[in-house]
């Protein structure tokens, strides 16, 4: 299951965090990939499937720990926005956290595959081995509310990328119809006003919440024309399409990322399904 998903990755049909498990996002990672590759569309792992997905190389790899690495970890993140606000930056909070992310992982799986690392300066630890980001440049974005899955098509409207996707809830919907992108900002602070959103526990007043990849909308913000909406990332992205976001499309900080390199301002987002 770990190399079904590091070729999903590869391919551009993502299945979300890496962790060595079957489920949802898995299928329409599947469903999404025979899509890009003119496969009957069934989501079933038959062997024209698996010979397409099949790129050679490990997928399993080392990465040496640097100091860098070491030296970014901060304190653990609290869960007030209150608190959170007193901060100038939401880091990670353990190295393992930050390699997981880097590499697309569940961090369980990370500690699965090492067990007993020390992760000290030097040492080699194994990664999922998911490959470069995509290149493409997309023409249009779907967010497909009854697939909770964000697509990505190019000039020709073909499917070049595809993300599990948290997308609103029924207390928060999402918009209908088409709105657009009018910017991307990467590490993004978020405005945490409970008049126009939601309210977090007992915060009533509007507060600045800093940036970094575990603020409340991760490491990404990809601006909509339909007030506060936007396509973000998120601090945990374990949780992609199993809870609720507040009305906007939420993707791994990694797939928000990648996303927001092949969009521009004045491309459509179509809110389906």
């Amino acid at each position: 299951m770990v190399r079904l998903q590091v070729l999903l990755d590869r391919a551009g049909a993502s299945p979300g965090v890496i962790d060595g498990f079957d489920g949802d996002n898995v299928r329409k990672a599947v469903f999404a990939f025979e899509l890009m590759r003119g496969l009957p569309p069934d989501g079933a792992l038959d062997p024209d499937v698996l010979a397409a997905l099949d790129s050679g190389g490990p997928v399993i790899g080392d990465y040496a720990v640097i100091a860098d690495d070491l030296n970014a970890i901060g304190e653990p993140i609290p869960k007030d926005y209150a608190e959170q606000a007193k901060r100038k930056f939401l880091g990670y909070a353990s190295i393992e956290e930050s390699l997981a992310e880097r590499f697309h992982m569940d961090i369980d799986l990370l500690k699965a595959l090492n067990p007993g690392a020390r992760y000290a300066v030097g040492e080699p630890v194994y990664v999922a081995a998911y490959g470069p980001d995509l290149k493409g440049e997309g023409a249009r974005i779907e967010a497909d509310k009854s697939l909770r899955q964000a697509r990505a098509y190019d000039a020709d409207n073909r499917l070049i990328a595809a993300y599990p996707a948290t997308i609103g809830s029924e207390d928060n919907p999402s918009p209908s119809g088409t709105h657009i992108v009018e910017g991307v900002a990467p590490m993004p602070e978020y405005t945490y006003n409970p008049k126009i959103n939601f309210q977090q526990g007992d915060n009533t007043k509007v507060l600045t919440i800093p940036p970094g990849p575990n603020g409340p909308v991760g490491s990404m913000w990809i601006d909509l024309s339909e007030p506060t909406f936007g396509i973000h990332g998120t601090p945990e992205p374990s949780l992609i399409d199993k809870t609720a976001s507040h009305g906007c499309v939420r993707l791994t900080n990694w797939d928000a990322n990648e996303l927001a390199k092949m969009v521009k301002p004045g491309v459509p987002v179509d809110f389906v399904g």
